[in-house]
């Protein structure tokens, strides 16, 4: 059974402030907890209505579907939801390909960047800020586990820029052909923001501007989702690598 201050403490988490001041943050999903129980993340509760999960029975409990319902930010909860701890961010390694993001403010967007991150290798994805919070309900859900493979670290972008000695790429409407430009093994490609791209501050950090070309003749299609394009730099940048 839960209490009723479990469910206002995990409803709290909702938001970013109190995930930040308690140091805990929500899953939900049977595969999504699965990849977290086996990974570095220290479990707080788990909350489930069947017991299929392999975890300390004193940090488990047993809820019915009405329950769920009430812990959960879904329409139509998967069975259970868990309580994991914030770790510390690891120290970005600056030797690897990485990738930045300039202020970038949607759940999906971030979810499925990190997702891409884990998928084409790389570890470490360094986050400006106001970029939305990884641990966000949302992020977390979108990652589909793979924010258990991908460190994030949240960082003032300008400073952490200025301390680099590796090339530093950024992707704009108008730079280098990135099919046809040289690319390197290591570096840092940073994404700006939904709306605005990369700001005017960051820009002064750029080294390379790069742009993905547009092959339709539509004029109506102003950029591409900073997701799909996070898609299509890490795989022209990967396949490069496999050239050399």
């Amino acid at each position: 059974m839960v209490t009723k201050q479990e469910i206002k403490l995990i409803k709290s988490l909702n938001q970013k402030k109190h995930r930040q001041q308690l140091g805990l943050f929500t899953v939900e999903g049977i595969k999504g907890i699965r990849e977290f129980l086996n990974s570095d993340f220290e479990l707080e509760t788990l909350y489930t209505t069947k017991p299929i999960f392999e975890a300390p029975h004193d940090q488990t409990v047993i809820i019915s579907e009405n329950e769920l319902s009430k812990l959960s930010t879904l329409k139509n909860p998967n069975t259970a939801l868990a309580v994991f701890k914030i770790p510390k961010p690891l120290k970005v390694d600056t030797d690897c390909l990485i990738v930045a993001l300039d202020d970038v403010r949607d759940p999906g967007n971030l979810g499925t960047i990190i997702r891409l991150c884990d998928w084409y290798g790389v570890k470490d994805l360094v986050c400006s800020i106001n970029t939305v919070d990884c641990y966000n309900s949302k992020v977390v859900q979108a990652t589909m586990g793979s924010l258990t493979r991908v460190n994030v670290a949240y960082v003032d972008l300008l400073d952490f820029l200025s301390h680099q000695k590796t090339t530093v790429f950024g992707t704009y409407m108008v730079g280098e052909n990135v099919y046809q430009t040289d690319l390197t093994k290591e570096g840092i490609v940073v994404l700006g923001n939904e709306a605005n791209g990369i700001s005017a501050e960051i820009t002064s950090m750029i080294d390379r501007k790069i742009t993905i070309p547009q092959f339709g003749n539509s004029k109506d299609t102003e950029s591409l989702n900073v997701a799909n394009a996070t898609a299509i730099v890490l795989s022209e940048f990967r396949r490069r690598t496999i050239e050399m």
